[in-house]
């Protein structure tokens, strides 16, 4: 099966995408307006970019065409935005903040997650998260429709207990993050990882 996205199938691209490039993390994102009124949303076409510097991929999509998603617009005037990592502990309140609010109203009100302060950002991080990440937005790329929001990551806040302090790796069953998977209800859990050894030559 040969599928042509520029051409025929150019509109089914999300659900043929989505379904394909799987799990995918999330990143329930927390953002302030000019006002300081607080917007929690999670998003799946996230990631993480690269290491030196530290950076984060989130794209936001729009509300209705044209128009921006209140994250899109929150990093665009206040160029911060924190990334809350969801776990399985987290993933229904997390599935609480993607109802469609009227813009302004609080998500975090609405889940029942508790906001505290972060370090460095306005935004605040989550306490229920296993782990937030502090961003500043270093760029915002537009592409058609996309708008990638490419972020430098300041802080890392990690629960007590999920990483060795020794290492730095996560400890054997301490972090259960969950994945998107298919579009529009679908979810998967990671307890099920293997090993495998990378070859030297």
């Amino acid at each position: 099966m040969e599928l042509d996205l520029t051409g025929p199938h150019r509109e089914d691209a999300y659900m043929i995408l989505a379904g394909l490039v799987t799990p995918r993390p999330i990143a329930l994102t927390t953002t302030v307006d000019r006002e300081g009124r607080v917007n929690a949303a999670p998003f799946s076409f996230f990631n993480l970019l690269g290491d030196s510097p530290p950076i984060v991929g989130l794209c936001p999509g729009d509300r209705s065409p044209g128009v921006p998603k209140d994250t899109a617009r929150n990093v665009r005037l206040t160029h911060e935005f924190v990334v809350n990592l969801v776990d399985e502990d987290l993933a229904e309140k997390m599935n609480l903040c993607a109802a469609g609010l009227p813009p302004g109203e609080n998500e975090l009100l609405h889940a029942g997650l508790t906001a505290i302060p972060s370090s460095v950002v306005a935004p605040p991080r989550i306490a229920e998260a296993p782990a937030s990440l502090e961003c500043r937005s270093h760029s915002i790329v537009e592409i058609g429709d996309n708008r990638l929001i490419i972020g430098e990551v300041l802080r890392v806040h990690v629960r007590e207990g999920i990483l060795d302090p020794q290492t730095w790796l996560i400890r054997s069953g301490a972090y259960l993050p969950i994945g998107r998977m298919q579009s529009p209800h679908w979810y998967c859990r990671t307890r099920d990882i293997f090993e495998m050894q990378r070859p030297k030559a």
